[in-house]
């Protein structure tokens, strides 16, 4: 059976997870901090798979072993960034080599990370079909006169994106090339979990 446009447009558009950070300011891995009963990393990852995009790669790298547990349930790509503790840079180029790997003609990926508890599917696909009326090879979340993640890559910033060093991550070639950005707005997008006061915001209900 061919298939259908739907389903080609979400094999378009794989999405990058990342969670390979030793959360050092929090003093306990962030990625297992419960969240509406679930971890955030779950939380996170459930909200990728509701997008029915694909593949979704999820990276981890301090406490891979623990945190791989968490989510073995779920439908996920996990690989393991040895060199995590370079920054984020590592960590998006060991997921996009491994998308590239699945899917050799991907057109686009969404880059997202794990503690930012109130992403959406919604907003994921937002980036899909803000990208697919603009002319813009980057669509990014908006906040707070912000822009950073999830933020969707077509193909013509792989290479950018390969080549990130550091912890600089891909704002980096956002704030660089401000021309290839549209954007996206994300309610309370600026919001994400680094410390304990933090997380317990969050869990009081508190918008920060």
């Amino acid at each position: 059976m061919p298939p259908t446009e739907e389903n080609s447009l979400l094999n378009s558009y794989g999405i990058i997870l990342l969670a390979a950070g030793q959360s050092a300011r929090l003093g306990k891995p962030k990625q297992l901090l419960n969240y509406k009963g679930k971890t955030l990393l779950e939380y996170s990852l459930q909200v990728a798979i509701e997008t029915q995009l694909q593949p979704i790669v999820t990276v981890l790298g301090a406490n891979a072993d623990l945190l791989k547990k968490s989510i073995d349930h779920l439908s996920t790509k996990v690989v393991i960034n040895q060199q995590w503790s370079e920054g984020m840079a590592s960590s998006i180029r060991c997921g996009m080599e491994e998308l590239i790997r699945i899917n050799p003609t991907i057109e686009g990926v969404i880059i997202m990370v794990c503690d930012q508890p109130y992403v959406t599917a919604k907003l994921l696909t937002d980036l899909v079909e803000k990208y697919n009326y603009s002319l813009k090879p980057i669509v990014a979340s908006s906040y707070k006169n912000n822009i950073g993640t999830p933020a969707l890559f077509d193909k013509t910033i792989f290479a950018s994106l390969l080549s990130l060093k550091g912890d600089s991550g891909a704002k980096k070639i956002m704030k660089s090339n401000p021309d290839w950005v549209e954007t996206v707005n994300f309610l309370f997008g600026e919001i994400d979990i680094d410390t304990t006061g933090d997380y317990d915001l969050l869990i009081k209900g508190s918008k920060f």
